[in-house]
């Protein structure tokens, strides 16, 4: 078989693959928890999705170089030199620590999988789509058919089953717990529908709503109208379950960013004096009903009728301040694996600071801290260059929401939410971004 067969073979069934990565993403959690009940390994299982990437990407990367004649071939693109020098620092770094023994190799290797899967994917997902157009004509479906799922699945989760529903599909407290609650508070249960919990729901949430809301803003027909405004609903209606308060306001950032790219100037004014007013009635509705019940549970949580021996916010507290205090007191990092979820492996004990930027100081310093603000900086910058697109502009508003969300927890670390956006923005921004990444020299 010559090279252009193997070409058009290759890019022939590879985005059929990734697409069913796509739409099974937020589906990953039940299914391979449910899987593990029937045929046990569910370490491996977890792992179905970094295999086929990894498989996928190796003979891509191969093929992009030789259609570019290596000889010739020189890269020009900022974005390229960060991804790889991010994911190379997370290797050295993890090494290292390795060697002096601050982490343990399944620490390592965990936190270098979560660390680096979205890059990856990224760059597979956009070489792929510079050369077929397969998932950039179908990434609604991808994005909205298995959002409609989760949706439903939630409405039917917070209205009908029981709480501990999902326990006949092996939900336990050593896999995913089957339901969470606001401060052990049993009367607030939070919707988590397919989800890893209720936080990584409303993060999710936070990609698909703009999602449904430009596509009730695009229709024209009635008929379609009503489908989307009924699907915003039920959207809204699962993310105040949720009880997710991050996913709250990523929203608004997000609604309130998307707003503003689809208005005119003198829309722009409105919309501003609209924010002054909501954000005074806001400041105004905190202080007049801080102390009511329901205030206090689903969006102070702070009530005192809460079973738990610590509130939220006190642990949310005292883990920034811990993770601020190691990433200074160790500017050039302690390694891979060493905070943030992966560390729950590590011997020398978990590091969970509830901020991704503050894990990734404590892991890869403050040189790995520039190189990944540094990455999603570059994708944000060309997805807002091309805003006029729909699937960028979704991207790019929902991204100012997630990078908020980061602030006081670790959703990158989701392989649902960073692998599924990570992987909508390398087929948003082909061939873009390729085309500036790839030359030939002169």
């Amino acid at each position: 078989m010559n090279r252009t067969n193997i070409n058009k073979n290759f890019f022939k069934f590879s985005p059929y693959i990734i697409g069913v990565i796509l739409i099974l993403l937020p589906f990953h959690a039940f299914l391979t928890i449910w899987a593990s009940t029937l045929v046990g390994q569910y370490t491996i299982l977890r792992l179905w999705k970094e295999i086929l990437i990894i498989l996928l990407i190796i003979p891509a990367i191969i093929l992009t170089l030789r259609k570019y004649y290596p000889k010739n071939l020189y890269f020009n693109n900022t974005l390229l030199y960060f991804s790889l020098f991010y994911v190379f620092l997370n290797i050295v770094t993890g090494v290292l620590a390795l060697k002096y023994h601050h982490v343990n190799l399944k620490a390592f290797s965990y936190g270098l999988l979560v660390n680096s899967r979205f890059i990856l994917f990224f760059w597979l997902c956009l070489i792929v789509s510079n050369n077929t157009k397969w998932l950039k004509n179908n990434w609604l479906n991808l994005l909205i058919t298995p959002g409609l799922i989760v949706i439903t699945f939630g409405l039917i989760q917070h209205y009908i089953l029981p709480a501990d529903f999902l326990t006949h599909f092996g939900y336990n407290l050593k896999t995913i717990p089957p339901y969470q609650l606001v401060d052990s508070n049993s009367l607030f249960v939070r919707i988590q529908s397919t989800l890893r919990g209720a936080n990584p729901l409303g993060a999710y949430l936070v990609l698909l709503l703009p999602a449904v809301l430009y596509r009730l803003y695009k229709s024209s027909e009635l008929k379609d109208k009503i489908i989307w405004a009924l699907f915003s609903i039920s959207t809204f209606i699962v993310l105040f379950y949720s009880y997710s308060r991050s996913a709250y306001i990523a929203v608004l950032l997000a609604l309130f960013m998307l707003l503003w790219l689809l208005s005119t100037k003198q829309q722009k004014k409105i919309l501003i004096v609209f924010g002054l007013v909501s954000l005074g009635i806001v400041t105004y509705s905190y202080m007049t009903f801080r102390h009511n019940l329901a205030v206090e549970n689903t969006l102070l949580h702070t009530s005192s009728a809460s079973s738990s021996a610590q509130s939220s916010n006190f642990n949310h507290l005292s883990a920034t301040k811990g993770g601020i205090n190691d990433s200074i007191h160790h500017p050039l990092g302690d390694g891979t694996g060493t905070a943030g979820p992966a560390s729950v492996y590590n011997n020398q004990g978990a590091r969970i600071a509830e901020n991704y930027y503050i894990q990734i100081a404590q892991e890869n310093g403050l040189i790995g801290l520039v190189l990944f603000v540094g990455i999603i900086y570059g994708i944000g910058k060309y997805l807002y260059i091309q805003r006029k697109d729909a699937l960028s502009m979704i991207l790019f508003v929902s991204l100012i929401g997630i990078s908020f969300i980061n602030l006081l927890s670790h959703a990158w670390a989701d392989d649902t939410l960073s692998l599924l956006w990570f992987g909508l923005a390398g087929i948003a921004l082909a061939p873009r971004v390729f085309n500036d990444s790839f030359s030939l020299k002169k």
